[in-house]
C-alpha cells in the first residue's frame, strides 16, 4: 500500500468505559479502495472502534484521521463522505424503495433535480429497479440488505462501514451482496467489514485486521499473514513437471532463492525465499520437460485467525 493515499488512520486511538477498556491504543492504516476485513470475536472492539471512525461517540485518548476530517472535531463532513450499513437496515416499511431512498436523498441535502436520476442508479446498481414501486414491508431480508446498499450509495460515499451484510441471508443472495461490495472497490470505494463469517471476508478482502481484547493483534493481506504465520515467511510452490531428470533438479537448485526442493512422483514441491514461479517455468522448459501445472501455496483466513487469536 506504499503508493495508496491511507484515507482512515488512527493513532493511539482508545476508548475507556470506567476501567474497561473496549479499544486499546489503537494504530489502523486502511488505504483508497480497500476491501478491509474487520475480524474479531464479539467484545473485541470492533463495533466501539467503527462508532469513533464514524464520529458517534469521543475517544477517550488519541485520534483518528477519515479522509483529512477529524471525527471528533469535524464530525459532520465526516458523515458526508461516509456510508453506515448494520446489521438490521431500518427502513420506513409503508413506503416504496423509491420513496425510501427520496427521503435519504434529502436528508444529504441532494438536489432536488438530481434525485430521481441518482435513485434510479442507485436501484439499477443492486438490481431493485423493478421492484422500486413496492413497499419495504413486502421485502426478504436479502432485498432490504441490497437497499440498504442502495441508500448508503446515493450519497457518493468515498468510505461504507458494514457490519454483518450477508447475516440471514441465502447462499445467492451473499453472493450478489459480495459482488455489490466487490464492485464498490473498482470505484475507490474503501469498504470496511465486520463479519464473523470468515470464508466471505477471504472471497474478496484485500486486507485483514483482527482485534482481540481491544487491540489490534495483526493486519496485512491474508497472503503475507498466512506466509508469516503458518509458513514461517517462505512461499512453497508446487510443480508438476514431466520428465523430472537429475539434470532439471540440479538446475532449479541453482535458482537464486530456492531452498529445497522435495519429489514426489512428478510432482516438485519447491521451497522459496519469495515467489519464483517465472524462473522456475522458464528453466523447466530449457531442459525440454513439459509444465503442466505451477501453483504457489494458499493460506485459509480461518488457520490464520486461529494462529494469531491464540497468540493474542
Amino acid at each position: 500500500m506504499a503508493d495508496q493515499q491511507y484515507v482512515i488512520e488512527t493513532k493511539d486511538l482508545t476508548k475507556e468505559y470506567g476501567n474497561f477498556v473496549a479499544v486499546d491504543k489503537l494504530n489502523l492504516k486502511i488505504g483508497e479502495g480497500e476491501i478491509f476485513g474487520f475480524l474479531g470475536p464479539n467484545g473485541a472492539g470492533k463495533t466501539t472502534t467503527i462508532l469513533m471512525l464514524l464520529g458517534l461517540t469521543e475517544p477517550t485518548a488519541g485520534n483518528a484521521v477519515i479522509c483529512g476530517y477529524s471525527p471528533t472535531r469535524e464530525p459532520l463532513k465526516v458523515k458526508r463522505i461516509v456510508g453506515y450499513l448494520p446489521e438490521k437496515v431500518g427502513f420506513y416499511e409503508d413506503l416504496t424503495a423509491r420513496q425510501n431512498l427520496d427521503y435519504t436523498a434529502r436528508l444529504n441535502n441532494i438536489g432536488w433535480q438530481q434525485i430521481p436520476e441518482k435513485i434510479e442508479e442507485a436501484l439499477a446498481s443492486v438490481g431493485l429497479t423493478d421492484v422500486g414501486n413496492k413497499e419495504v414491508g413486502h421485502f426478504s431480508h436479502g432485498m432490504k440488505q441490497r437497499l440498504g446498499i442502495a441508500d448508503v450509495m446515493i450519497k457518493e460515499p468515498r468510505i461504507v462501514f458494514f457490519d454483518e451484510p450477508t447475516s440471514g441471508i441465502d447462499p445467492k443472495g451473499t453472493d450478489e451482496i459480495l459482488h455489490l461490495i466487490s464492485s464498490m472497490s473498482k470505484r475507490k470505494i474503501t469498504t470496511i467489514i465486520s463479519s464473523h463469517q470468515l470464508h466471505q471476508i477471504q472471497k474478496i478482502s484485500t486486507q485483514i485486521g483482527i482485534m482481540s481484547k481491544g487491540k489490534l493483534v495483526v493486519q496485512g493481506s491474508i497472503d503475507l499473514l498466512g506466509r508469516e504465520a503458518i509458513a514461517s515467511g517462505k512461499f512453497q510452490i508446487e510443480v508438476q513437471a514431466s520428465p523430472i531428470t537429475d539434470t532439471l533438479l540440479e538446475e532449479l537448485q541453482k535458482i537464486k532463492g530456492i531452498i529445497g526442493i522435495h519429489q514426489e512422483n512428478e510432482v516438485l514441491l519447491i521451497t522459496c525465499e519469495r515467489d519464483l514461479r517465472p524462473q522456475i517455468s522458464k528453466t523447466i522448459i530449457q531442459q525440454d520437460s513439459m509444465l503442466t501445472g505451477i501453483k504457489i501455496e494458499e493460506f485459509g483466513l480461518e488457520e490464520i485467525y486461529l494462529k494469531y487469536f491464540k497468540e493474542a
